[in-house]
Parts: C-alpha cells; sequence; structure tokens
C-alpha cells in the first residue's frame, strides 16, 4: 500500500501535451505512463535508429521531430538524454528561445538537480528534476514496471506538489531529494544497481566455468533471499566466509580466481575488504579472526597468492552459509 499522501485535485496538473527529447530507454516508458494517466504525448525526437525504433513502438503515431519542434508542440517537455549531455542541450535549447514561458520542462537525470535547468528557468520555463529509481529496458514492461517505482524528485519549492504529483500520475513514489544531495543519491543507486549487475554476470561467468550448467537458476534463490534480507536487516544480513572470519577459504577463493579468472581478483577483494570492515563495526566478526583475515586480504592486494588454500574455520572451502 502506498505511503504516499495522495495530492488534493486541485494540486494535480492539467490535462498536458507531453513531448519527449531523447528516445532512450527512459523517455518513451514515461511519456507512455503518462498517457495512461490522461496526458496526450504529441511529439517526440530520437538521433539514433534504436531510439526512432523504440518510440515508434511505445509511442505509435506520435511523430517524430527535431527537438526544438518538440518544445514548440508540449507543454510537458522530457529531457532523457545522458547525463553528460543534459547542461549542453539545456543551454542550446534556451539559447535558440525554444523554450517558452510557463512550459514545464522535466529531466530525468540522477546526477542532477533543478539547477541544471537554470538557463530555461530565465527564459520562463518550470524546472522539475523527476528521476526514476529504476533499470528500463526500453520495452513497454517498463511501464508496468514504473508502479511502486520511487522517483528522485528535485524543484522549487513552489512547483513541489506538481512534481509529486506527476510522479504519482506515472504509478511512482515520490522522495524528495535536496539539491546538494543529488550527487550522492545517484552514487548510492549506481552502487547498487550497476555493481550489482556486474558482480551477478561475473558469478555466473564463473560458475560456468566451475561446470554448473544453470547458473542462473543456482544463483536465483540465492541472490533473491540475500537482497530480501539485506533491505530487512542490512549488516546484519551479513553471511559467508569474510563475515565469518575464515581466512584460509578466503585466500582459497583469491588463488582461485588468479587460475580462473585473474580480472575478478581486484573486485572480489575491494568487496571483501568493505565487507570485513561492515563486519567488524557491527560485532560480525571477531576480532581475533579480523587480523588473520585482513593479513590475507593485504597480502593478496600486493599480488601473492592469498595464502595455501586451507580450509576455513568450519572445514570447508566456500560454505555459501
Amino acid at each position: 500500500m502506498s505511503t504516499v499522501q495522495q495530492p488534493d485535485p486541485s494540486d494535480r496538473p492539467a490535462r498536458l501535451t507531453v513531448g519527449v527529447v531523447g528516445a532512450g530507454r527512459v523517455g518513451p516508458a514515461l511519456a507512455a505512463s503518462l498517457r495512461l494517466a490522461g496526458h496526450r504525448p504529441v511529439a517526440v525526437s530520437g538521433v539514433s535508429d534504436a531510439s526512432r525504433r523504440r518510440a515508434e513502438a511505445m509511442l505509435p503515431d506520435v511523430p517524430l521531430v527535431p527537438p526544438a519542434e518538440v518544445l514548440q508542440r508540449a507543454d510537458l517537455v522530457l529531457l532523457t538524454v545522458p547525463d553528460d549531455a543534459l547542461p549542453g542541450l539545456v543551454a542550446g535549447l534556451a539559447e535558440t528561445g525554444a523554450v517558452r514561458p510557463g512550459q514545464l520542462l522535466v529531466h530525468t537525470s540522477g546526477r542532477y538537480g533543478a539547477k541544471v535547468l537554470d538557463p530555461a528557468l530565465r527564459a520562463g520555463a518550470l524546472p522539475l528534476a523527476l528521476h526514476p529509481a529504476m533499470t528500463f529496458t526500453g520495452t513497454p514492461v517498463d511501464v508496468q514496471r514504473l508502479a511502486g517505482c520511487s522517483f528522485g524528485v528535485t524543484a522549487p519549492e513552489e512547483l513541489r506538489l506538481a512534481a509529486e504529483a506527476l510522479v504519482i500520475e506515472m504509478g511512482g513514489e515520490p522522495e524528495w531529494i535536496f539539491e546538494e544531495n543529488r550527487p550522492l543519491y545517484h552514487a548510492a543507486l549506481a552502487l547498487g544497481a550497476n555493481h550489482l549487475v556486474t558482480l551477478v554476470a561475473q558469478a555466473m561467468e564463473l560458475l560456468r566455468t566451475a561446470g554448473v550448467e544453470a547458473p542462473d537458476r543456482m544463483l536465483g534463490p540465492l541472490l533473491g533471499a540475500a537482497l530480501d534480507n539485506a533491505l530487512r536487516s542490512g549488516d546484519a544480513a551479513l553471511t559467508g566466509p569474510v563475515a565469518r572470519g575464515d581466512a584460509g577459504t578466503v585466500a582459497a577463493h583469491v588463488a582461485e580466481l588468479r587460475r580462473h579468472a585473474p580480472q575478478a581478483v581486484d573486485g572480489y577483494l575491494a568487496m571483501a575488504r568493505a565487507t570485513a570492515d561492515r563486519a567488524l563495526a557491527h560485532g560480525l566478526l571477531k576480532p581475533e579472526l579480523a587480523e588473520d583475515l585482513l593479513g590475507v586480504l593485504a597480502h593478496s592486494a600486493d599480488g601473492a597468492d592469498g595464502g595455501n588454500g586451507t580450509t576455513g574455520t568450519d572445514g570447508t572451502e566456500g560454505n555459501s552459509r
């Protein structure tokens, strides 16, 4: 059940014409969700063939036009371009007079707040930063995934209700992020989501190398339980050889990684050190075991094999408990 207070009907935006500048994976999905809420997509711009095909699939019958024309046609414009391209796009649109007074200009960058839209604000636009904390596929399933998705919202105080109402209309949950906290907010999401994909992909590769025929089937229940436990209990959910202080098992892991997947060693060591620090700080890792473990990690970081691959304290190598 949503915990977000529904806005008063008088605070809800009127039915708007919607335009999209940047038909990547995000823009068409947001425009499609706004259409379900009663708004009307009227224009979209895209550069690559893939973005054009995506726009045609997600927003059929919506014309593909240049960015300036999108702004001419739409009351609400979604700027869904890569983070590094956003400041230049906003400045260019403002300098060429494409921005209209009273126009809602929304970007979906996690990194930036509303200030990146200052050139458009000076031209009379209403600036909103609405970042969906979701990974997108560029397919219709994205519209369904927006249900209950948190959005990082940053806007001038006088536009806060309008920003939150738009998020709720897309099925999302608004979470207010102060301007100065946007980079940290975005770093946290990247750390949790983007790096997770890398870790899972590496784990599947290693399992295939170990002879597992269906690594996805093996990892699915384990990772699902680990994620659920972490979200519920935080650091108390830490398990495994690092949290137990099984220095011998960790040394064996490093030796095997150096033999079969040397490209994964640095990542393993970095995450093992971070895990050890958190487990020690929260009383999960016994101090008398931490010394040997940290010694193995330091020795391994210097390029050694991390030890002789002796077993852990429970008599196993690789116990995933």
